[in-house]
């Protein structure tokens, strides 16, 4: 009986913990403004039409403007935590707090294709 009671209770953090992390995900809004003073961080390769990044192999540098917010901001999380394995963007990605992420989300998704990195006004 006291092996139930002691499973049950883990089932129910567990189940708490995660209800916690998704509204604490659910709550965090970006902000494309915010984002303007964070942009440097990545134009440096993502604002060149066609640029090519040589290392660790020959790597074709997407632009970032209209992507979609949940993307962006997706794809940074999985660089810091290692799921993709770009070192550079490894690193970039490393530096950035989620409210970063989401702001930078948010800032190349109202951006175009054709005017990735402009500053807003």
């Amino acid at each position: 009986m006291k092996k139930i009671t002691v499973l049950s209770q883990l089932a129910l953090c567990a189940s708490l913990s995660f209800i916690g992390f998704a509204a604490q995900a659910q709550d965090l809004k970006g902000s494309a403004q915010a984002a303007n003073a964070k942009v440097w961080l990545c134009v440096g390769c993502h604002s060149i039409p066609d640029y090519r990044a040589d290392y660790p192999l020959v790597y074709r540098v997407p632009m970032l403007g209209g992507q979609s917010a949940a993307y962006i901001a997706s794809a940074l999380a999985a660089y810091k935590k290692g799921e993709r394995k770009h070192p550079t963007m490894r690193a970039v990605a490393g530096s950035l707090s989620d409210q970063d992420m989401a702001d930078l989300g948010e800032y190349y998704a109202v951006q175009t294709a054709s005017s990735p990195n402009n500053p807003l006004k």
